[in-house]
């Protein structure tokens, strides 16, 4: 079995870091878990990375956010990980459905370190090869009914346009009732601003591809965007600098609008035949 990607364990450092701050942002108390003897070495390369990993940790915590109001308005909703990594929100927030899909050797190790069961909440996960398993025949699992919010995160920097497209094709005919929320990146963010971790994460064996337009897949897939907030406007705000963003969003707008977590929501019927689609998390 291929080794735990290891940009998740990146990611989860990022939020041990945090949790295990002075004024934690999102307070993933579970993160520490799953950083072994490896993950704490891998995350090494990124400890001195500050815009990065604050920016990591406002995307996460926005999705908390998001999570938390939509299941307040919807007790009965299912929320759906592709590419769930080591995301701990089925034990950290109150109520829905929750079902994570990622590759098999990161499902097994989690399950290892905290099992679905002892989750408060009904928590079930799914393995799958992405690139190889039918992605359509995975979300048969889950009731199609129900409304169901998607979070794909950290995840559409690392994959093609067209990949991308015909996941959220395959979610729009599967799930009419259904949000996505996804963090977006363009070329030019990440040529400008994030050269330094592109390196790294190049080092770690993945590479990031934002494309110019990353918006234009969820257009062409049926979606329509409902918000989107600046990543780093985020991170600034819930670190009480909020004040900096007005003139920091003149003096940098690429770095304002290069970089945002988007809520999409279907806006066309399911008329395609739809495909498996190799999307996964890197």
């Amino acid at each position: 079995m291929k080794p735990v990607s290891k940009t998740a364990f990146y990611c989860c450092g990022i939020r041990m870091r945090d949790a295990e701050s002075a004024r934690p942002i999102c307070g993933d108390d579970y993160a520490r878990r799953f950083m072994d003897e490896r993950g704490l070495a891998i995350f090494q390369e990124f400890a001195t990375q500050f815009g990065p990993n604050a920016s990591n940790v406002a995307r996460h915590r926005y999705i908390d956010d998001f999570l938390r109001a939509r299941i307040a308005r919807a007790p009965d909703l299912q929320i759906v990980l592709i590419g769930c990594g080591f995301d701990s929100r089925a034990f950290r927030l109150s109520g829905g459905t929750w079902y994570e899909l990622d590759e098999p050797q990161l499902i097994a190790y989690k399950n290892d370190k905290l099992a679905a069961s002892q989750a408060p909440n009904p928590l079930q996960r799914i393995p799958i090869e992405f690139g190889v398993d039918s992605l359509e025949e995975k979300l048969r699992l889950i009731p199609p009914s129900a409304p169901t919010v998607f979070v794909i995160e950290g995840v559409t920097m690392y994959v093609p346009a067209e990949s991308l497209r015909a996941t959220l094709e395959i979610l729009r005919c599967r799930f009419p009732r259904s949000e996505v929320i996804a963090d977006l990146m363009t070329h030019n963010f990440i040529e400008r601003y994030g050269r330094t971790i592109k390196r790294i994460i190049a080092q770690l064996g993945a590479q990031m591809i934002p494309g110019d337009a990353p918006d234009l897949p969820f257009e062409q897939a049926g979606y329509a965007e409902a918000s989107s907030a600046a990543i780093i406007g985020l991170s600034f705000a819930y670190r009480g600098w909020g004040a900096l963003n007005p003139l920091l969003r003149l003096l940098m707008p690429g770095a304002y609008s290069g970089y945002t977590v988007r809520v999409y929501q279907v806006t066309s019927p399911a008329t395609r035949e739809t495909v498996s689609a190799p999307v996964g998390r890197h």
